[in-house]
C-alpha cells in the first residue's frame, strides 16, 4: 500500500469531522452490530482471539498482568504494592500508564502475584 493513500489526522472530542467524501451521518447510523460485520469483513481488521495462553502464544500474543487492575484488587497502593513484592516503584508506575511493558521475566513474575498474591508476599518475608 503507498503511503500517498494514507491520511493522519488528529481530532480533539467534539471538533467538526474533517472535510472527506466520507459520510459521517451514514457512519453515525450504523448498528454496533453492523460496525462489527463491517470488521470482522475487513482482513485488516480482525478482532484478537480470546483462547488459552499457549493458542495465543502460537500467533505470537501473550496476556499482560494489568498490574493497576492488579493492585487495586489486592487493595495495595503502588508504594506497598512495589515494597511487598520488591518492584522499584518507578517501575511500577511505568507499567500502570503504559510507559513500560513488562518484559517476559516480569510477566511471569506478575503472573504468579495474580494467582497466589499472599503466598508471595509470604516468601519474600521469610526470604
Amino acid at each position: 500500500m503507498s503511503s500517498k493513500s494514507m491520511v493522519w489526522v488528529d481530532r480533539e472530542p467534539g471538533d467538526p469531522y474533517p472535510e472527506t467524501d466520507t459520510d459521517w451521518a451514514a457512519v453515525e447510523a450504523l448498528t454496533d452490530e453492523q460496525v462489527h460485520a463491517a470488521a470482522l469483513a475487513d482482513p485488516d481488521a480482525q478482532p484478537i482471539p480470546f483462547g488459552t495462553d499457549e493458542e495465543l502464544a502460537k500467533i505470537g500474543l501473550h496476556r499482560i498482568v494489568n498490574t493497576h487492575r492488579l493492585r487495586r484488587r489486592l487493595g495495595m497502593t503502588q508504594k506497598a504494592f512495589a515494597e511487598t513484592y520488591r518492584i522499584p516503584v518507578g517501575t511500577l508506575r511505568d507499567w500502570e500508564q503504559g510507559r513500560k511493558i513488562p518484559d517476559a521475566t516480569a510477566r511471569a513474575y506478575l503472573t504468579v502475584i495474580a494467582r497466589n498474591p499472599e503466598a508471595v508476599a509470604e516468601w519474600l518475608r521469610a526470604a
